[in-house]
């Protein structure tokens, strides 16, 4: 079986999990998130990285590392994604499958949620189901590899 190699991008704020507006996000911490996926590394034949910023150029130079290394992409970029072209640019640069996922449903949210520069770039969108959306963003991006992989 193949194993491929998945990198996990945390945006701003996400270092707050847990603790900040529990009534929108939760109260799952990142660590919770990240030992959520780490814990599916086996069953789906994966290695899973995970890195959080708060700043937009260490995404942008994460994504650009990236490159020859991970198979896939989940980001979360937090407020950068309505806001930040570079990371867009960056992840359409890579071609690397990217999975853009977010706790809330950003479209039941302010009007300023509902554009995502990411979503034009990445293979889907997974947002509204808490903790869940990094771990159903997951198995679809491994399906999504599997796929590639058979032809």
């Amino acid at each position: 079986m193949q194993q491929y190699s998945i990198l996990v991008l945390h945006g701003p704020n996400l270092n707050l999990l847990g603790k900040r507006e529990p009534n929108i996000y939760g109260s799952v911490t990142l660590d919770e998130i990240n030992l959520l996926l780490a814990g599916e590394e086996e069953k789906l034949g994966v290695v899973v990285s995970f890195v959080q910023s708060n700043h937009e150029g260490i995404l942008i130079d994460t994504i650009h590392q990236a490159w020859g290394k991970h198979q896939g992409i989940i980001i979360n970029a937090g407020a950068y994604t309505h806001t930040s072209i570079a990371i867009r640019d960056a992840l359409s640069a890579v071609k690397i499958p990217t999975v853009e996922v977010h706790l809330s449903n950003i479209y039941q949210r302010e009007a300023f949620r509902h554009h995502s520069y990411i979503a034009p770039v990445a293979i889907g969108q997974i947002s509204g189901f808490g903790a869940q959306s990094y771990r159903l963003g997951l198995y679809a991006l491994v399906d999504h590899l599997k796929k590639l992989d058979n032809g």
